[in-house]
């Protein structure tokens, strides 16, 4: 499986920047995944640190911003990696931009080759191109290494037709299929990321990360959240 985390995922109660109690959160759940057997891959965004749609919007370079945000979610791939360490995960980060000090490059055999020794992959810096967000990366990255299903941790229990925040008349949806998903403009994945799923019949599951346990529970089977097929 391969679980697709927001930046915001890592961050605390300031709203910004890095927690390592909740980077340990997260790691504790993954933890128990592996003890179940389970291969696991991780995508995580940057939005906690740096976001390059938001910069690109105030005027800078858009190429430049989304490099940037790449950054940002390698040093959000290190602070992850370091997490699962920490509670006895054996865990490597691949870089789609290379920096052999910090990380190994994306070389899709190796990454497999890890996966099956037991160890979780992070797979950083997006695709390495600009425009292409982490939801496309980790659709590419799902299909490449085989995963059966993408996992979406999000702050809210799944897909609602509004932003339930604000529309408290919003309906969360607990099945989907992708085109309806693309004809309603659902806040699931972005649509690059929603085709390609489509194309390769690959399933998504969202659900609310906050709560503790909630990863093993839909790996188990049970019904949380929204599910995409």
């Amino acid at each position: 499986m391969l679980l697709k985390l927001s930046g915001e995922s890592l961050q605390g109660p300031e709203g910004c920047g890095i927690d390592p109690q909740a980077a340990h959160g997260v790691a504790v759940q993954l933890k128990e995944l592996r003890e179940l057997g389970i291969e696991v891959a991780v995508v995580i965004g940057g939005g906690n640190l740096f976001r390059g749609h938001a910069a690109a919007a105030q005027g800078m370079d858009r190429a430049t911003a989304d490099y940037m945000g790449m950054l940002a979610t390698i040093i959000n791939g290190l602070a992850l990696q370091d997490a699962l360490e920490k509670v006895g995960v054996f865990t490597r980060v691949q870089t789609s931009i290379q920096m052999a000090q910090v990380a190994e490059p994306y070389i899709r055999r190796r990454a497999m080759r890890h996966l099956e020794k037991g160890r979780v992959v992070i797979f950083a810096a997006g695709t390495g191109n600009p425009y292409f967000s982490t939801d496309t990366a980790a659709a590419l990255r799902a299909i490449e290494v085989g995963a059966e299903v993408i996992l979406k941790g999000t702050n809210v229990d799944g897909v609602y037709s509004a932003d339930p925040k604000r529309n408290k008349q919003a309906r969360r949806f607990e099945r989907l299929r992708y085109l309806d998903v693309l004809r309603m403009g659902l806040k699931v994945m972005d649509a690059t990321a929603v085709s390609l799923c489509m194309d390769h019949e690959l399933p998504i599951v969202v659900f609310d990360l906050r709560r503790t346990g909630n990863i093993r529970r839909v790996v188990m089977g049970e019904t949380i959240g929204t599910t995409v097929r």
